[in-house]
């Protein structure tokens, strides 16, 4: 049965990956994979592969990376591919109804959070930033909207306090692979539920951008701490620190102190010391240290490192 349904994958990074390599170790018909074109990485702008490139060339799949999949010529390539499914994770483009409408089985997507919340293209990183104790992975039907089609299953995860979008990335997408393994034969079979969302309940998780990425030190501690581990490790987190950008890359879990907060205490974002355990710097309400932070121009370093330098002094303002 499995090798009779001519299936094309689409998924661009490594969240996408163990569903890919769920489908083809468990037989299935994968007939085509369809991923991001390739984009310049690091200083020196190396085009390089999708981790779904990557992946299905090693398996020698042949792979499409259509700049926009609403392209005429896009449609055609994916429709002579016939497929019979189609299944999502992670792609980063909407799929047209033109697509949506070739294979018989419908195109089912691995969606990273309990819909319908957090619809969109950043449901991790959002999740973790807003201080979420739990997030999961939707196997739903694609439909036109962003995320709104028929939900098949869902599988929950906690977030731990200690957890960043990086670890989360990893957790969900073995979990979306897994509940993908557990409910494709029964769809394929014609056996699976299929729940409408509740409008009510849609929250949305846009793609992240410059502001998400900067700290207000005005919020209190947890906040900045959700952010700074919601950003890691893809942009990271960042503040200005004698009107350069300062990233920061981890800090510890804050425990909020209640005798430097309110009216005595110090304006938000002032360093109130460097040790070997980090930085510590005055929120809107308790402290928070840094303990990873990478200057402009310089490589990510443990903050304790960087506090023996001495360039950074009590008493200065981050902004």
């Amino acid at each position: 049965m499995t090798q009779d349904i001519r299936i094309i994958f689409m998924g661009t990074p490594e969240f996408a990956v163990p569903s890919l390599n769920m489908l083809l170790d468990n037989g299935y018909n994968v007939v085509g994979v369809i991923t991001q074109p390739d984009k310049p990485q690091g200083r020196k702008k190396i085009l390089t592969p999708t981790p779904v490139k990557e992946a299905a060339e090693k398996r020698g799949l042949p792979v499409l990376q259509p700049t926009r999949l609403r392209q005429p010529e896009a449609v055609a390539q994916v429709a002579e591919l016939r497929p019979d499914l189609i299944v999502t994770a992670a792609y980063g483009q909407i799929l047209p109804k033109s697509v949506l409408d070739l294979p018989r089985f419908g195109c089912l997507n691995v969606h990273g959070s309990l819909l319908p919340r957090y619809r969109g293209g950043a449901p991790i990183q959002r999740a973790i930033i807003n201080g979420e104790t739990v997030t999961g992975v939707t196997l739903m039907y694609m439909a036109e909207g962003l995320d709104t089609g028929d939900m098949i299953s869902r599988v929950e995860v906690a977030i731990e306090p200690e957890d960043t979008s990086g670890t989360i990335f990893e957790k969900l997408s073995v979990a979306g692979a897994k509940l993908l393994q557990d409910e494709l034969p029964k769809l394929l079979a014609g056996q699976s539920d299929r729940t409408p969302q509740n409008e009510d309940e849609a929250t949305y998780a846009p793609n992240l951008n410059r502001d998400d990425e900067r700290i207000s030190w005005s919020d209190n501690a947890q906040q900045i701490y959700n952010r700074i581990r919601g950003l890691v490790p893809f942009s990271g987190a960042f503040t200005l620190w004698e009107g350069n950008v300062f990233k920061i890359w981890a800090a510890e879990q804050p425990f909020i102190n209640n005798e430097v907060s309110g009216s005595n205490a110090p304006a938000p974002g002032t360093v109130l010391q460097l040790t070997a355990r980090g930085i510590e710097v005055q929120t809107g309400e308790g402290t928070l240290w840094l303990t990873q932070v990478q200057p402009a121009g310089k490589k990510v370093m443990d903050a304790g490192t960087f506090a023996r330098g001495g360039q950074m002094k009590p008493g200065m303002v981050l902004g």
